[in-house]
């Protein structure tokens, strides 16, 4: 009988190491790497696909030229995408497959939504994420997540300092209130806005198509702005466009970001069309230039956009901040876990470390995630184009 019973006990706890083992950080899926695995989610089919296409070719460029430079201390790199088309739902087969195929590190997802559910089921394995565009201020709320891109807050800070600066007395806000990046962005801008800016707000949500109400309420508004993805921007510009000043001014932030590819003839539009960025898509000299040179060349500038740039500076700090951990002592074999190599990132990204690339100079992280660097007011175009 003591017998029989110890034997059961032996299964029982035999069992239970090996389902702890499946559940605590995935570890023993690195054990065959022979490259360093890193990863992302994003859309890379759907109406948001373009920023997914962009950051999957920009890491993709990154990591092509990172390996033909030897790697790291000889060890490559090996890059894996995979498509959520911007629906949080399929975040998870994602993650775990990814995880599952020795996945290190990662960028995360590409935008907000997405991105919360892989923020999430990160955490519980210790996988470290610098993402380049998923924005939401809880993103990187966990302590293995940090961003390449402005959070919404500091997204919604920075427009709001701008507008303040420029003396304006009433401006009009056009916002999706169901949305977590869009909603998220104006709840900031509004709470940072001087209170003697006088707002007139236009909500929608959904799939709305037909923006009449919310143009009608806008058009005495000589600034407009606009916290929203690229795809609506241009149906309520194409329907205000006689409607609404055409000395009036656009203002968004980075969801503008392909805004121009959404018009045959971007001069159909007279207002001018202003966003908040840290990439210049029309940059001529420096590591900008540098980077739209190589873009074009390699896939075309249909999909060149601040979420690729973004993406670039990714791979790079990652690559930066493992090389400087080894330099300072640190070991990074190509088997390390996601867990061990989380923990070494960490203290790089929240100590000295500091990277400059495409994105700005001299980029550094606080404790909670979120990048510092400088924002610039970026124009699209200029008011009063139309031919």
């Amino acid at each position: 009988m003591k017998s029989t019973l110890k034997k059961v006990l032996v299964s029982v706890l035999a069992l239970t190491m090996i389902l702890c083992l499946v559940s605590c950080g995935g570890a023993r899926y690195t054990a065959e790497n022979t490259e360093y695995v890193l990863g992302v989610s994003g859309p890379l089919t759907g109406a948001a696909a373009v920023y997914g296409v962009a950051v999957k070719n920009s890491a993709a460029m990154a990591i092509d030229e990172i390996n033909a430079n030897g790697g790291l201390n000889g060890i490559k790199f090996k890059f894996v995408a995979t498509d959520d088309a911007h629906d949080s739902t399929k975040v998870a087969a994602n993650y775990a497959s990814m995880l599952e195929g020795g996945m290190q590190v990662s960028l995360g997802t590409v935008t907000t939504a997405p991105g919360m559910e892989f923020s999430k089921l990160s955490q519980e394995d210790n996988v470290f994420f610098l993402t380049p565009s998923a924005s939401g201020d809880k993103i990187p709320e966990n302590a293995n997540g940090f961003q390449m891109c402005f959070a919404d807050g500091n997204q919604g800070k920075v427009a709001a300092d701008y507008v303040n600066s420029t003396g304006l007395k009433k401006i009009g806000v056009f916002y999706k209130s169901d949305d977590p990046y869009s909603n998220g962005i104006f709840q900031q801008f509004k709470d940072n806005l001087d209170d003697s800016v006088e707002t007139v707000e236009a909500v929608f949500t959904g799939d709305a198509q037909d923006f009449s109400t919310q143009i009608s309420a806008l058009k005495e508004c000589e600034f407009i702005f606009m916290p929203i993805y690229y795809q609506p921007a241009s149906v309520f510009m194409t329907q205000a466009k006689s409607i609404i000043a055409a000395d009036a001014v656009y203002y968004g932030c980075d969801g503008f970001d392909g805004l121009a590819g959404q018009f045959e003839d971007f001069s159909v539009i007279p207002q001018e069309v202003s966003m908040l960025s840290h990439f210049d898509s029309n940059a001529t000299t420096g590591a900008a230039a540098d980077f739209i040179k190589k873009y074009t060349e390699k896939y075309g500038a249909e999909t060149l956009n601040q979420f690729g740039a973004s993406a670039y500076d990714c791979v790079y700090a990652i690559y930066n901040a493992m090389k400087a951990a080894i330099d300072g002592g640190k070991e990074i074999p190509v088997t390390i876990s996601a867990s061990d190599l989380c923990e070494i990132l960490k203290k790089e990204f929240t100590g000295d470390f500091s990277y400059s690339g495409v994105t700005g100079t001299d980029i550094k992280w606080e404790d909670n995630g979120y990048v510092s660097k400088e924002a610039v007011k970026y124009t699209l175009k200029e008011a009063n184009s139309a031919k």
